[in-house]
């Protein structure tokens, strides 16, 4: 492996001209990178607010090369997202009171009054989940 300042090949001098990072080629001249050097580019490129094609055009990376690492990002930072919609059983007795209230994402809050309205509870709680 060598490492280039950015004259050596026009992936390494776009890469090299962004001043982030130093990079290494391998001897069939792709672009080597570290995690470290990976984490820069993808949080720079969240930052940037490009598409991905831009980005990977402008930072001289292989288009398909930068979308596996956003793919992988985005993967390994969804599994350590909390969910932000848990569905839980509850039981109802008879009434306590004239209402289940059902506290929702962003605090509204949904109350059912009578048996027929819990499919249309369940609906939007469903319909909630998928928009997160």
């Amino acid at each position: 492996m060598i490492t280039t300042s950015g004259s050596d090949s026009s992936c390494a001098g776009s890469l090299a001209r962004a001043g982030k990072l130093s990079v290494t080629l391998d001897t069939k001249g792709r672009v080597r990178t570290s995690k470290e050097q990976r984490g820069v580019i993808l949080a720079e490129f969240e930052r940037s607010g490009l598409s991905a094609v831009q980005f990977a055009r402008r930072t001289g990376l292989k288009y398909s090369t930068f979308a596996l690492w956003v793919q992988r990002h985005r993967r390994s930072t969804q599994g350590s997202a909390v969910p932000s919609v848990q569905l839980l059983e509850a039981v109802v007795a008879p009434p306590a009171s004239t209402a289940l209230p059902v506290q929702l994402p962003g605090g509204a809050r949904l109350e059912i009054r009578e048996a027929s309205q819990i499919p249309l509870a369940v609906a939007l709680v469903q319909a909630l989940e998928k928009s997160c």
